[in-house]
C-alpha cells in the first residue's frame, strides 16, 4: 500500500516513538493489568472465603445447640486453619471458648481464647483477654492472668479490664492496687451496667466510693 508524504511522516514518527518509548509502555499496560486482575482477584477470593466461613460458622452454632462440645472445637480448629483472615474466625473462637467451659474443657477454652487474643482484631482480642484472665483467676494462676489483662484495649473495654484486675488483686490481697483498680474501672465508663457491683467490690475492700457529681 502506497502512503503520501504525510502519512509516512506520522508512521516513521509513530516508528521513532515505539522505539523508544513503547517497551517501557508495554511494561506500564502489563503491570496496570496484572495490579487490576490481582485486585479483582482477590476480592473474589475474599467473597468466597466468606462464603464458606459462613457455612461452617453456622454448623458451629447447630454444634452449640447439639451441645457437641467436641464437633464445636473441630470447626472452630477448621476455621481458625482455613478461614483465620475472616470475621468469623475470632467469633468461632470465643464461642468454642464458652463451649469449651460450660463442658468444664478448661484447656480447650483457654486455647480458643487465646487464639481468639493473638489473631482477633482489638474489640474480639480484649474480649478474649477478658474471659481468659477470669479463666486463669479461677485457676489462681494470677500472675498469668495480669500478663493477659496488659497492653492496651479500645476504650470501651478499659473499664472491664480494670475491674477483671480489681478481682486478680484482690485474690491476691494487694488490696491498695486491688483498690485504685476497681476506681479506674468506676472512672472509665460511668454508664456502665456493671458499675454497682464494682462499687460493692470496691467498699468491700476498703474503699470509698465518692459522691457523684449533683447527688444530693
Amino acid at each position: 500500500m502506497a502512503y503520501d508524504l504525510e502519512e509516512q511522516e506520522q508512521i516513521a514518527s509513530l516508528k521513532a516513538w515505539w522505539d523508544k518509548y513503547g517497551n517501557a509502555s508495554t511494561w506500564v499496560l502489563i503491570a496496570a493489568l496484572a495490579a487490576y486482575s490481582g485486585w479483582t482477584g482477590w476480592k473474589y477470593y475474599e467473597r468466597n472465603q466468606s462464603g464458606q466461613a459462613s457455612a461452617l460458622y453456622a454448623e458451629l452454632q447447630s454444634a452449640v445447640e447439639a451441645k457437641d462440645n467436641a464437633k464445636v472445637l473441630r470447626a472452630a480448629g477448621d476455621m481458625e486453619s482455613k478461614f483465620a483472615s475472616t470475621t468469623y474466625a475470632p467469633m468461632a473462637a470465643l464461642v468454642a471458648a464458652k463451649s469449651a467451659f460450660e463442658a468444664n474443657d478448661l484447656k480447650s477454652a483457654k486455647a480458643q481464647l487465646q487464639w481468639a487474643a493473638d489473631h482477633g482484631a482489638d474489640e474480639f482480642r480484649a474480649v478474649a483477654k477478658i474471659r481468659l484472665a477470669g479463666v486463669l483467676l479461677d485457676e489462681k494462676a494470677y500472675d498469668e492472668a495480669l500478663k493477659v489483662l496488659s497492653g492496651d484495649v479500645p476504650a470501651q473495654f478499659a473499664s472491664a479490664v480494670a475491674d477483671r484486675k480489681g478481682d486478680v488483686l484482690a485474690a491476691q490481697n494487694k488490696l491498695v492496687e486491688a483498690r485504685a483498680a476497681y476506681q479506674a474501672a468506676l472512672d472509665a465508663d460511668k454508664k456502665n451496667p456493671g458499675r454497682q457491683l464494682i462499687q460493692l467490690k470496691l467498699e468491700a475492700i476498703g474503699g470509698t466510693v465518692p459522691a457523684e457529681k449533683g447527688a444530693a
